[in-house]
């Protein structure tokens, strides 16, 4: 469980910012039919910032009900919160879902000691377990590769989503944290090599636009195969790069929107994708054989 490829899935939206759950059930059967391992429900890609507490739980609760434990679905609790990340997390424990992914504490910069704590008092709480999630381009701090080997630890602490693209801390938290705990990439541009090094899976923003061939370099790059895998990779790259030409979700939320999945609805502060950079990610999607 948790390795090979997950979706980091959009949240449909009408253009009056409420959600389609219509739209959610098409984009979850496209994922299943499509060979993706995971789902993450209301992570970033999912605008779960500018989710409401009972919208949060609606919308796993949705997604559970809609998957019927056909693929695993990991929802993003994380706040700057230890009490409201504790109180969410554990409400949405009753669901069926299989984990948690625990984004580290924004804008209020914890400590590393402080990080280990807010992180062991969540797991502690919990019936299912949680991954650990670093992205400090947006969180402003970073979860350290001696921390993560601290926190691995704990029995209900099962891997991380590493975002940095630092591709050295692959074989460190290997090292640490032993096989059983899950070192997933959360960045799409450096994932091909990160999985060659030695790591888990992806939790991807482009799989919500090429699903079947981020299975497929998943599987390849996990096996060792570097030439298919990169090939694969090459092919994709584009989106990779072009997907984050504004702020994520703003890019894959239109290429989703192109495909025909959902409306052009999103939350501001994020705003619709830019006329000058429809061009470009529509370029990326025809390289990638999808247009």
């Amino acid at each position: 469980m948790f390795s090979g490829s997950t979706v980091a899935l959009v949240s449909p939206m009408e253009v009056d910012g409420s959600i389609n759950y219509q739209n959610l059930a098409r984009l979850i059967e496209f994922h299943i039919h499509s060979g993706t391992e995971c789902l993450v429900i209301a992570g970033t890609t999912g605008e779960s910032a500018t989710l409401a507490h009972n919208e949060h739980i609606e919308l796993v609760t949705r997604a559970c009900e809609i998957a019927n434990g056909r693929i695993p679905i990991l929802a993003g609790t994380g706040s700057n919160s230890t009490k409201q990340t504790i109180e969410l997390s554990k409400t949405i424990d009753q669901l069926p879902v299989s984990g948690f992914l625990v984004v580290t504490p924004y804008y209020n910069k914890p400590t590393q000691n402080g990080m280990i704590k807010h992180y062991s008092i969540i797991a502690d709480e919990l019936t299912k377990p949680i991954i650990l999630y670093n992205v400090p381009g947006r969180t402003g701090v970073d979860l350290k590769v001696e921390t993560v080997i601290k926190l691995s630890a704990h029995a209900n602490i099962a891997g991380v989503k590493e975002a940095t693209g630092e591709l050295d801390r692959v074989k460190q938290l290997r090292d640490g944290c032993g096989e059983s705990f899950k070192v997933l990439s959360g960045d799409d541009i450096t994932c091909c090599e990160f999985m060659l090094l030695g790591g888990d899976g992806c939790i991807s923003v482009t799989a919500n636009v090429v699903p079947k061939q981020m299975r497929a370099l998943c599987d390849t790059a996990r096996s060792g195969n570097r030439l298919q895998a990169e090939e694969i990779d090459n092919k994709i790259s584009g989106l990779h790069r072009d997907l984050f030409l504004e702020s994520n979700p703003i890019p894959v939320k239109w290429a989703v929107e192109k495909l025909g999945y959902i409306s052009s609805g999103i939350r501001l502060p994020l705003t619709n994708l830019s006329t000058e950079h429809h061009k470009k990610v529509s370029k990326s999607m025809e390289q990638a054989g999808i247009l």
